[in-house]
């Protein structure tokens, strides 16, 4: 009958290799929700929310509460035949949450498509069965960040994610001058200011950039997430390429910054848009704008990143893919999945997202 049986809820909380320093958040490890979703036949569905207060205000408390109290209540007993039901009913069941709601729809996608006997990317679309990542250099000092540079093109990377936007504007060209220096010509930059930068210092400092030639290929979210006016002043003023990321969590925000013409490209992220289902809407709106797409990640597990490489397989229009962070992690925790060979992700030829298990997870703490 495929119907939902339980719904499980545990804790991880694995250290980075390294610390993860952006213009809004130092991250010393990966925390989250890890959700398993079983059905009455046997088969396992999962997904995974991390707590990314400063982006999208949901902790791992408040995720918890939302998938216990909110979302298990309505899934118990419900059919996965009815899929699109479910999903509607989750994302009508409360305001906010959307990393709440990804976890659960990710871990519903998943089942569908093990139903169904597909790789979820096939089940979605199957544009191509291969993906490739960028690696993102965090904020630290020109010098620090120029060898991390160097040590990510050396492991096999050819785009670079900088983050920018931390302290001042002279700062960030040095730092870009730096690893534009160490990387040669051969490397694809990009900058995420997450939202750093006021209008008028976004524009001269991208400017900047453009006349001394360091070759960008796209800016994202340079300003306020809420500044659609000044994000499309922005992308009138320069030449190089900018991205909405914070300013699009919603199908609604998407279609009022492309029918602005307020950004160049859009940032996806299932913790935004509350998973797989309206992440699509926001792909589709996107591509009838003709603009593309691009699919990231937070400070998330292979979990997560398996469910959002799966979307990213899946289209034509998704053509970049920022999906580094298990890399960033000291151990991990994930049996299955999407596997990387370097910044070459690859998929399982198992149905669903292809996990098998999830080990070293943290006491459950609610079913």
């Amino acid at each position: 009958m495929n119907l939902i049986q339980s719904v499980e809820v545990m804790r991880q909380s694995t250290p980075l290799k390294k610390p993860f320093k952006t213009a809004l958040r130092t991250v010393y490890r990966t925390e989250s929700i890890i959700v398993r979703i079983q059905t009455n036949d046997g088969r396992v569905g999962w997904g995974e929310a991390p707590a990314t207060i400063v982006i999208t205000g949901d902790s791992l408390d408040s995720i918890h509460s939302a998938i216990v109290n909110t979302f298990t209540p309505l899934l118990i007993g419900k059919s996965l035949l009815a899929y699109e039901r479910i999903l509607q009913e989750i994302h009508l069941s409360m305001i906010g949450s959307s990393s709440a709601k990804a976890a659960v729809d990710m871990a519903i996608y998943d089942l569908v498509a093990q139903n169904c006997g597909l790789p979820l990317y096939q089940f979605l679309g199957g544009y191509q069965d291969q993906i490739e990542t960028d690696f993102t250099v965090s904020v630290n000092s020109p010098k620090e960040m120029g060898e991390d540079a160097i040590r990510y093109v050396q492991e096999g990377f050819n785009v670079l994610k900088i983050k920018v936007g931390k302290d001042n504007l002279l700062e960030d060209i040095e730092r870009i001058k730096e690893i534009r220096r160490c990387v040669g010509s051969g490397v694809k930059i990009r900058l995420d200011a997450n939202q750093g930068w006021q209008v008028k210092d976004a524009i001269r400092t991208i400017r900047r950039m453009e006349d001394l030639g360091l070759d960008i290929e796209l800016v994202e979210q340079p300003v306020k997430a809420g500044d659609i006016e000044g994000l499309k002043m922005v992308t009138d003023h320069v030449e190089t390429l900018i991205m909405a990321d914070e300013s699009v969590f919603t199908p609604i925000q998407a279609f009022e910054v492309l029918k602005n013409r307020a950004a160049d490209l859009i940032n996806i992220k299932l913790m935004k848009s509350g998973g797989i289902y309206k992440a699509q809407i926001i792909n589709h709106i996107a591509e009838e704008f003709g603009v593309e797409c691009m699919v990231g990640s937070m400070i998330e597990s292979r979990v997560a990143v398996t469910a959002a490489a799966h979307l990213a397989a899946s289209k034509k229009n998704i053509t970049r893919c920022d999906f580094d962070a298990p890399l960033m992690m000291l151990q991990d925790i994930v049996v299955g999945g999407v596997q990387y060979d370097g910044r070459v992700m690859t998929f399982p030829k198992a149905a669903g997202l292809g996990i098998l298990d999830v080990v070293q997870s943290q006491s459950a703490v609610g079913s």
